[in-house]
C-alpha cells in the first residue's frame, strides 16, 4: 500500500492526507455528538446572521489584509493540507545513486534517456539543465531561486489562514456585542430577546470553531508540508550538484542521507545503499 501511494505521488496525482480529513471529521463530530447528547437537536445552534458575521467577517478581513491575487492563490496552497504529491525521499536517493552509476560509466549525456522517467517537474528541470551543459553552481542558483518562491507562496497561504483564524473569534465577539445590543433594546418585548441572545452566543461559538477546529490546525499542517517540500527540494539540489561534480554513487548516497533524521536514515539505508 505504501509503495502504491509513493508511485501515485511521484506521478503527480497526489495522495490524500487522511490525518487532515480524520481530524476535521473527529473535531466536528465530537462537537455535534455533544450537542445531540444535550438534547434539543441542532436547530438552536443554527443561526444565519451569526454565520454571516463570523464567516463573512473573516473573509472580509483577509481581503483587506492581502491582495486579491494572494487570496485566490491561497486555495491552491490550502489543498496541500488535503492532497500532497511529493516524491519519497528514499526513492529519490536511490534514483540519484542510479544516475551517479550511469554518469560514472557513460558520462552525463547518458542520462538523457532517463530524464523522461523523472515525474517530478522540479527535479526534471534541474536534470535537463545539467545535461544541457549548465554548471552545478548555475543549476543550484536556479533551483534555489525557484524554491524560495515556493516557500514564499506557502508563507503567504499560511498568513492568510492565520489571519482568518485571528479574525473569526474577533468577529464572534463583534456578533456577541451586536446580539447584546439587540437584546437590551428589546427588553420590553420578551419575544425579541431570544433572537438577540442567540446571535450573541452563537457568533462566539462559531468564531471559536472556525479558529480552533479549522484555521489554526490547517495553518500548522501547511507549515509541516512546507518543511517537507523544502527538505526534498534541497535534497534534489544537492543530488544534482553531486552529479555535476562527478561524485561516486556511494558518496551521493551518503551525502543525501544526511538530509534525513537518523531514525529514518537507518530504516532506508539498506534500500539506498
Amino acid at each position: 500500500m505504501t509503495s502504491r501511494l509513493r508511485r501515485e505521488s511521484q506521478h503527480g496525482q497526489g495522495t490524500m492526507d487522511i490525518a487532515t480529513i480524520l481530524g476535521l471529521i473527529l473535531g466536528f463530530g465530537l462537537i455535534l455528538v455533544s450537542i445531540a447528547m444535550g438534547g434539543g437537536g441542532l436547530g438552536p445552534f443554527i443561526d444565519i446572521p451569526s454565520g454571516m458575521i463570523v464567516f463573512g467577517g473573516a473573509i472580509a478581513a483577509s481581503l483587506i489584509n492581502f491582495p486579491l491575487k494572494n487570496n485566490l492563490g491561497a486555495f491552491g496552497v490550502i489543498m496541500k493540507c488535503f492532497l500532497f504529491k511529493l516524491p519519497d525521499a528514499a526513492d529519490t536517493i536511490a534514483q540519484f545513486k542510479q544516475f551517479a552509476e550511469i554518469v560514472r560509466k557513460d558520462g552525463l549525456l547518458a542520462l538523457e534517456d532517463k530524464v523522461s522517467e523523472i515525474k517530478d517537474d522540479y527535479m526534471r528541470r534541474g536534470m535537463e539543465a545539467l545535461i544541457g551543459g549548465a554548471s552545478a553552481e548555475e543549476i543550484s542558483e536556479l533551483l534555489e531561486t525557484e524554491l524560495a518562491y515556493i516557500q514564499t507562496r506557502h508563507v503567504n497561504g499560511k498568513k492568510i489562514i492565520d489571519s482568518c483564524g485571528a479574525a473569526a473569534p474577533a468577529f464572534g465577539m463583534i456578533g456577541t456585542l451586536i446580539g447584546l445590543v439587540q437584546m437590551l433594546r428589546a427588553l420590553d418585548d420578551p419575544s425579541k430577546i431570544g433572537g438577540g441572545m442567540a446571535t450573541a452566543l452563537l457568533t462566539t461559538l462559531y468564531g471559536a470553531l472556525v479558529a480552533n477546529v479549522v484555521c489554526i490546525p490547517l495553518a500548522g499542517k501547511l507549515e509541516t508540508r512546507s518543511m517537507e517540500e523544502t527538505m526534498i527540494r534541497e535534497l534534489m539540489i544537492k543530488g544534482i550538484t553531486l552529479l555535476g561534480e562527478g561524485a561516486t554513487p556511494r558518496a551521493v548516497g551518503e551525502q543525501l542521507l544526511t538530509f534525513l533524521a537518523p531514525k529514518t536514515r537507518s530504516s532506508i539505508e539498506p534500500k539506498a545503499a
